[in-house]
């Protein structure tokens, strides 16, 4: 048990450390996400579960959210000089769609 409380109380800075880099990494996070589809449910439940957290630490960042019918549910960042990166996040769970953003702000570094 004293080992398991140890092991988390070291992942959670690392975690944290991520998500506050993201206005650092980045300039704009856009998320494309369908309201209805199958597809996009982990998606929305990302969003249910993460956004405010996401925000929270990086309050002037423009996290950009659109929804639209029927469309393939897509992270895209900008960074510097208008690069952008895509990702698809095609049927992934809520958990794999932070693993996604997590690998998009890394790349950044």
């Amino acid at each position: 048990e004293y080992c398991s409380n140890w092991g988390r109380a070291q992942l959670e800075p690392n975690m944290a450390a991520w998500r506050q880099a993201i206005s650092k990494n980045l300039r704009e996070i856009r998320i494309h996400l369908c309201q209805t589809s199958k597809s996009s449910q982990g998606v929305r439940d990302f969003i249910e579960k993460h956004y405010v957290e996401l925000k929270q630490l990086n309050p002037t960042f423009p996290f950009l959210i659109r929804e639209c019918s029927g469309i393939e549910p897509k992270l895209y960042g900008r960074f510097d000089y208008g690069q952008e990166k895509c990702i698809s996040l095609v049927d992934l769970h809520s958990d794999q769609v932070l693993k996604k953003l997590e690998s998009l702000v890394t790349t950044g570094q």
